[in-house]
């Protein structure tokens, strides 16, 4: 069960690694773009290229989707980037439902953990399979692995990796299960508190909004989080800017946070609480993504 490029990655290491994959449930094909044409999600295309069979349910709780899947007879389900499912769909299977998130459970439970996860300046963080349950993120834990990230890395660029190691801790999971030589575990909640359990809600319009009066770090760490999507933004000369990829600059200022620099050709940096960031690569409201260099040659209103 997953819809987009990064339960792909889960779909065919399953399928290459021999499992038997009685079906492959993905949302409904949505209309996209100018024409609003009907798109088939990612998991949907690699399913339909491998002759996979595919379930598209609108309502979890159909009754005729429930039948089907109860008469698919799985031993197990495998939820990778979906939807909440009811109780009478994770409970089906004599083996359970299990989940992949990106994240060391239990932190960062939640929508956006890659994102929260550099958002926050962490250093590190992984991927867990874990049994579903009623709560959210909460069952017990099968297996984990670490990730570490870099301080330059996106979060679009630690999704990608993360897709890959992921997949690879799902057919391990799925092994040590028909195997049974996986204990799952708790999740370890001891001496946790509310400052120190971190969580990973949905990214709101309001959360890619820069504070100029934050520190470069922050900032840097913010932007780097939201990269690609859906991007770190502020206003510039009126206009919505969003931001990619950034540098920071640790020096002393004797200009306001918020405040712009440039030499015209190659650089623009705007001021923090205790520095600069230069933006690498921006996007101005209505114009195309583009690195530094290229923007200024074409904006004269600096």
């Amino acid at each position: 069960m997953g819809t987009p490029e990064f339960a792909v990655a889960s779909l065919q290491a399953l399928h290459k690694a021999g499992c038997n994959i009685v079906a492959v449930i993905t949302a409904p094909d949505k209309p996209a773009g100018r024409g609003l044409k009907l798109t088939e999600s990612a998991v949907k295309k690699y399913a339909a290229a491998n002759a996979l069979p595919v379930l598209q349910p609108e309502k979890l709780k159909n009754p005729e989707f429930l039948n089907t899947l109860k008469d698919l007879q799985a031993d197990l389900q495998i939820v990778v980037a979906f939807r909440m499912l009811p109780e009478l769909v994770w409970n089906m299977p004599p083996m359970g439902t299990l989940n992949l998130h990106g994240s060391l459970l239990p932190q960062y439970r939640g929508a956006a953990p890659i994102n929260w996860a550099i958002i926050n300046g962490e250093k590190e963080t992984g991927v867990t399979t874990f049994r579903l349950k009623h709560e959210i993120d909460t069952g017990d834990i099968l297996l984990q692995e670490k990730i570490e990230i870099g301080e330059d890395d996106t979060a679009g660029e630690l999704h990608d990796t993360m897709k890959e190691i992921g997949a690879q801790l799902l057919v391990k999971t799925v092994i040590g299960l028909a195997s049974e030589t996986i204990k799952e575990k708790p999740q370890a909640l001891q001496g946790m508190t509310a400052a120190n359990l971190k969580h990973a809600p949905k990214i709101f319009t309001e959360t890619c909004q820069i504070d100029w009066n934050k520190t470069t770090h922050e900032i840097h760490n913010l932007i780097r989080g939201l990269s690609p999507f859906p991007a770190a933004a502020t206003s510039f000369h009126e206009k919505y800017l969003k931001i990619y990829k950034s540098k920071q600059e640790l020096t002393p200022i004797n200009i306001s946070a918020g405040e712009w620099l440039t030499d015209h050709k190659t650089f623009i940096k705007c001021a923090t609480a205790d520095g600069y960031i230069h933006v690498l690569e921006l996007q101005l409201e209505g114009k195309k993504k583009m690195k530094v260099e290229e923007f200024l040659r074409g904006y004269r209103a600096l």
